[in-house]
């Protein structure tokens, strides 16, 4: 069973996680800041991973640690969830398109924490929400899951679009590699015989 819990407590955020890396994409989600929320469900939705977070912190000051915070913590849950990793696809990469905005996402499982980030917002806020966050959110994860995540917008004009394009595209790639491959049986996927170093 794929499945593990995390919890984050600091002086500025408390947050309590868990994953299913093999469900159905079931989630409850609530961190206080609404346009996470909705990006949290859909990548739980289109990564078929069940997530249950709730999340508080100093959203009076702004949004950024709970965005960085649940970030981490979902991080640290998918790398304990993996496992050994034996018989793990590993790699994935997709275009997903979002009506005017095409962004590619490709994923490597590596235990080695890199993001490669190549997306620009045309605006500073989608709502309340600073879309600068977006970032925040996908290093925290990349760091935290020890993957290397390579992210870009080719094209795009709406800030929201771009946004939940960056999120479905990791969605579907965290489907693709973290799928078990039949063929592969108690294997790791590495020649090396071990991944992350």
């Amino acid at each position: 069973m794929r499945r593990a819990e995390v919890t984050r407590t600091t002086a500025e955020t408390d947050i309590a996680l868990s994953v299913d890396l093999d469900g159905s994409g079931v989630s409850t989600i609530s961190t206080g800041v609404g346009f996470l929320d909705h990006m949290l469900e859909l990548l739980s939705r289109h990564a078929m991973i069940d997530m249950e977070i709730k999340a508080k912190g100093d959203v009076h000051v702004d949004f950024h640690h709970v965005t960085e915070d649940v970030g981490i913590a979902l991080g640290q849950a998918v790398r304990k969830a993996l496992g050994d990793m034996k018989g793990l696809t590993r790699y994935a990469d997709v275009h997903m398109p979002m009506d005017e905005t095409l962004t590619r996402v490709a994923i490597d499982v590596s235990g080695r924490p890199f993001l490669v980030w190549r997306t620009a917002f045309p605006t500073q806020k989608v709502g309340a929400f600073d879309t600068e966050l977006v970032r925040e959110f996908f290093q925290a994860f990349a760091t935290h899951a020890a993957v290397t995540l390579h992210v870009e917008t080719l094209y795009g004009a709406n800030s929201h679009h771009i946004a939940e394009s960056c999120f479905k595209g990791l969605a579907r790639v965290l489907k693709t590699a973290f799928a078990l491959d039949p063929r592969a049986g108690d294997r790791l996927p590495s020649t090396k015989g071990r991944i992350g170093d």
